[in-house]
């Protein structure tokens, strides 16, 4: 069995204490959430931290409440949390049900939404749920407290906005307009669940019978996540009708770098970035 590199570790109980941690310890430190993602990274050697902040204990980042025209979800929510989330369900279906395809209920039950989309795999399924829903990312620092556009957050593979001694805090996802409809689907890695080709659709119908908006992000098929606004300009102003859709989704990874590695090429990613789009927007219109 492969055994992580030694290091100190350090439990934190409050956000302040594990920024005073991230001050002190620099590049030599890692947090740790649930953990599912930079333990066997650990255990592989791929990251080697001195210092483990641990921040599972913070229990005061753990919540679902409605603010304000907006749901806050704190950033240490499980993913068990949150498929069990009524009000998520009302508001936002494709938050618990791209949460539920996530690992296994062990997995869920420890991994916590800050974490991943700190972590910013490209692969995972809520960095591209959270950028469709156009949440806003609460970051706290040495600095005091910031507030991050999805947009602006996921900047490359592994790699966010985020300062070195920042943590996520929080998500505030805006409670969508009537006439709005969201999914999630993926083409998953039989073996680690993660997406070969994901998409997260949150489509608005106006009076009118036209796209008047659409979020689509795409996941595990390009080298970060990303909004695809092609696809979304392509819906928009247009009868959401089959012809409209298929030719919308023809550019899910216009102008993207598109993985090419044992479990598929860029030519099939894209293939399937767009199939799986295509059923994703048409199981969101289903559903306003």
């Amino acid at each position: 069995m492969s055994v992580p590199a030694a290091f100190d570790y350090h439990p934190a109980t409050t956000v302040d204490e594990a920024i005073a941690l991230l001050q002190q310890y620099g590049d030599e430190a890692k947090v740790l959430a649930g953990g599912h993602s930079l333990i066997p990274a650990m255990k592989l050697r791929l990251s080697q931290p001195e210092h483990l902040i641990d921040i599972a204990r913070i229990s005061s980042l753990s919540y679902i409440r409605e603010e304000q025209g907006s749901i806050a979800v704190g950033a240490l929510t499980t993913y068990s949390q949150i498929e069990k989330s009524d009000l998520l369900r009302k508001h936002f279906p494709l938050l618990p049900e791209g949460t539920a395809m996530i690992g296994d209920q062990q997995v869920r039950n420890r991994g916590t939404i800050g974490g991943s989309i700190a972590h910013s795999d490209p692969a995972a399924d809520m960095p591209g749920i959270v950028l469709a829903l156009k949440a806003e990312i609460v970051v706290r620092g040495p600095q005091g407290q910031r507030t991050i556009a999805a947009d602006d957050f996921f900047v490359d593979t592994f790699t966010t906005a985020l300062e070195p001694t920042e943590i996520v805090v929080e998500l505030r996802l805006p409670i969508p307009a009537a006439q709005t409809g969201s999914a999630y689907e993926k083409l998953a890695n039989r073996a680690s669940h993660y997406a070969i080709a994901g998409c997260a659709a949150v489509i608005t119908r106006g009076s009118d019978g036209t796209c008047s908006a659409a979020s689509i992000a795409i996941t595990g098929a390009t080298v970060r996540t990303i909004r695809a606004k092609a696809v979304e300009s392509a819906l928009v102003g247009k009868q959401l009708d089959e012809s409209t859709i298929s030719a919308a989704v023809s550019h899910a990874t216009d102008g993207e770098d598109v993985i090419s590695d044992i479990h598929g090429s860029e030519e099939y990613r894209r293939k399937m970035a767009a199939v799986v789009a295509r059923r994703t927007i048409l199981k969101a219109i289903e559903r306003i």
